[in-house]
């Protein structure tokens, strides 16, 4: 036997307890990994004739796997690529956002699955602050976020306990914590080459780290939500049993259906509902949800000092560039000279808190970048769903031509007036052009556009 089999059938064993060890590690070894993925609301609908995620009203699977880097929807955030079995966070979330706004902490959220998700789900007036360690995947996370398009979404790139300055802020607080990655076995064979025992308990250790470090930064009566792509015990109902004996903490139940084959375990007080791939339609995934039952509220500070690193607009100049968003109350800031960003006027107070004790990668909504009298749009105001098309000339264009919009090329825009022009693809805000006569400049940001060889016989859309 295969080193790598001998891990996967070692790890198989140990959930036996839980679940047909025989069936997971079969399935594991020669299952298909289905593709599936979520679609934007404010953007696209799911087509009727594809197969749903059960649990996610906004969930698909695909019969196999395009090059989703050829479809210019991929880019224009109108959907993303996502394991069927994370999208079951909306079971949790769905129903808390129904009665009230609320305010999110996405701890290790790149690269921006679950933040994406959730502020598909937040009410207007809600507010989400999306967090990652690493400041590479950071930046990543960033991007996702610009596309999605939602406006009250702040971006970090701190460490959990750098949110102390917040205690009893947040409503809900997610932990999609690192681990030894055992239910990406089928998908990713590196995380087999990767694994050990003293893996895992490196893992286990850091996660109790994180869930103690954040924890203060939750509202008293708030909802902490904590997931592993893993299947060992250690990494999961050892850990929420461990967290809630240390903090007086219970963990709450979540409504599912019979026919979605999910496997609700208890270990002591600890409940986890599990995902295994020879049960449901998505790869290994563990999900807890865990209610905080005492601690203080938050109590704003009296006063908060004017970050050094951002300048809000003045109001008689921010009515300069209200007419590029619509139906939303905002505030302007400048983050870098001439750079001009909108965020919503209910979190003003927040925006500059926050910029005063994180490192913010950035905040709400990109407008303008200001050269001498002229505002030039800037990329992802056009991924925006409060963006204001009305005020720049619209083409809706081919599939050639909005994958060479991402693919960072001059374009030929024939028939339209020279100046700034909004793309589209199938009525899909794509981004901006300067059409200059003879060629159409592109601002596409190099960091974000395609590398590889555009082959048309590997174009497609999920919108065909």
């Amino acid at each position: 036997m295969k080193q790598s089999e001998a891990s996967i059938l070692h790890v198989c064993k140990s959930v036996s307890h839980i679940t047909n060890a025989s069936q997971l590690y079969h399935a594991i070894l020669h299952n298909p990994t289905p593709i599936s993925l979520r679609c934007n609301p404010n953007k696209i609908d799911i087509p009727a004739d594809i197969e749903k995620v059960p649990w996610s009203s906004y969930g698909m699977y695909l019969p196999k796997r395009p090059v989703f880097t050829l479809d210019p929807l991929f880019h224009a955030g109108a959907y993303y690529v996502q394991e069927a079995s994370s999208m079951f966070l909306e079971q949790i979330v769905a129903p808390l956002a129904v009665s009230k706004p609320l305010k999110v902490l996405d701890v290790c959220a790149a690269p921006g699955g679950k933040s994406t998700h959730v502020i598909s789900l937040l009410q207007r007036g809600s507010l989400l602050v999306a967090n990652e360690v690493i400041r590479s995947r950071a930046h990543i996370l960033s991007e996702n976020i610009i596309k999605w398009g939602k406006s009250n979404c702040v971006v970090t790139n701190n460490a959990p306990k750098d949110f102390s300055f917040l205690p009893g802020f947040f409503d809900i607080v997610i932990v999609d914590a690192p681990c030894s990655g055992e239910g990406m076995f089928r998908k990713d064979p590196a995380a087999i080459e990767e694994w050990s025992p003293a893996h895992i308990d490196l893992c286990s250790k850091r996660q109790m780290r994180i869930l103690t470090d954040i924890w203060d930064a939750l509202v008293p009566g708030g909802t902490l939500i904590y997931s592993t792509c893993t299947f060992n015990e250690i990494e999961n109902e050892k850990v929420v049993q461990a967290f809630i004996e240390q903090t007086g903490a219970i963990c709450d139940s979540v409504q599912c259906l019979p026919e979605w084959n999910i496997t609700e375990h208890l270990y002591k007080q600890a409940v986890c509902y599990r995902f295994f791939p020879h049960k449901t339609k998505g790869e290994g995934f563990c999900i807890s949800v865990i209610k905080k039952q005492n601690g203080n509220s938050y109590v704003p500070p009296k006063r908060i000092p004017q970050a050094k690193n951002i300048t809000i607009i003045p109001e008689k100049n921010r009515l300069h560039f209200s007419n590029l968003i619509q139906h939303h109350q905002s505030i302007v800031y400048e983050r870098q000279k001439d750079i001009l960003w909108s965020f919503s006027k209910d979190y003003r107070k927040f925006l500059l808190d926050i910029f005063l004790h994180c490192n913010v990668i950035h905040a709400g909504i990109p407008l303008v970048h200001i050269q001498g009298h002229k505002l030039n749009p800037m990329p992802g105001l056009a991924f925006a769903n409060s963006f204001n098309a009305s005020i720049l000339p619209r083409l809706d264009v081919d599939l050639e031509t909005a994958l060479r919009y991402f693919k960072k090329e001059a374009l030929v825009i024939e028939g339209m007036s020279k100046g700034w022009i909004q793309l589209t693809y199938k009525g899909v805000s794509i981004g901006f052009v300067k059409n200059i006569g003879n060629r159409a400049n592109n601002p596409y940001p190099q960091e974000w556009s395609i590398k590889m060889t555009l082959r048309k016989d590997d174009m497609w859309s999920i919108l065909t």
